[in-house]
């Protein structure tokens, strides 16, 4: 399950592993895993890179490696959703917009001002919380799919990955993930880690209760958006206590 998990949500050599149409839903209590793997990789290039660039380089390079390792998956996630929601009067006509692969201009405007906040935050982030931060940050946004989709039931009646997901993800699935999110979180923040944490569960739940009052349910372009809006949110977290 766990390299079910990294299998997902990175785009890591793992396509040997057996197809399992039941993996997924049990993988979502290693996201947070996953998480903090990414994020420590993350955290690494910033070290690297920043003893010989500036730091605004340091911070793309950090942003380029986030992009190549996931393939933009959520980033794609947060597009699509956007552009459902944003054009889409009707349950209907969002769910159809956010099928089509084609990205328009509310998906455009998204990106940009997600790449563009995560750059601004990042470079205003304290270099000796730099590497907390972002792995604090990486644990909560994968976790934010664990309640969503305990909670909330596919928009899409047809097969997909989140009809796979949503309402599947058991109790204990939710319990263990959110107690491993919670220490990692801990670790890595130390002293005020309940901060993020509360940020993190507040921005998911709003997610999901605007998901379901549009969609009446969950995509899985929703949990790509979620995971992007909980990152920033992180990010804010640690340039608000600076």
């Amino acid at each position: 399950s766990a390299l079910t998990a990294l299998q997902f949500l990175t785009r890591l050599p793992l396509s040997r592993l057996p197809y399992d149409p039941d993996g997924l839903s049990r993988a979502v209590m290693w996201f947070p895993i996953v998480g903090l793997f990414i994020g420590l990789g993350a955290a690494g290039i910033h070290s690297l890179v920043a003893t010989r660039l500036p730091p605004s380089l340091a911070v793309l390079a950090t942003l380029i490696f986030l992009v190549m390792i996931t393939g933009a998956l959520h980033e794609d996630g947060l597009a699509d959703t956007v552009d459902g929601l944003g054009g889409g009067w009707t349950r209907e006509r969002a769910l159809e917009i956010m099928r089509d692969s084609r990205i328009g201009s509310y998906g455009a405007i998204a990106l940009v001002l997600s790449l563009l906040g995560r750059f601004l935050l990042l470079s205003s982030l304290p270099s000796e919380s730099f590497a907390r931060s972002i792995v604090a940050a990486h644990v909560l946004c994968r976790w934010s799919t664990l309640p969503l989709s305990y909670f909330l039931s596919p928009a899409r009646e047809q097969e997909s990955q989140a009809a796979r997901v949503a309402q599947r993800t058991s109790r204990g699935s939710l319990i263990r993930g959110s107690l491993i999110a919670a220490l990692l979180t801990a670790i890595a923040i130390r002293g005020g880690w309940w901060v993020p944490a509360v940020m993190a569960v507040a921005v998911t739940a709003l997610s999901g209760a605007y998901f379901h009052y549009r969609l009446g349910g969950i995509t899985g372009d929703c949990f790509g958006a979620a995971n992007q809006l909980v990152e920033i949110a992180v990010y804010v977290c640690g340039v608000w206590r600076v």
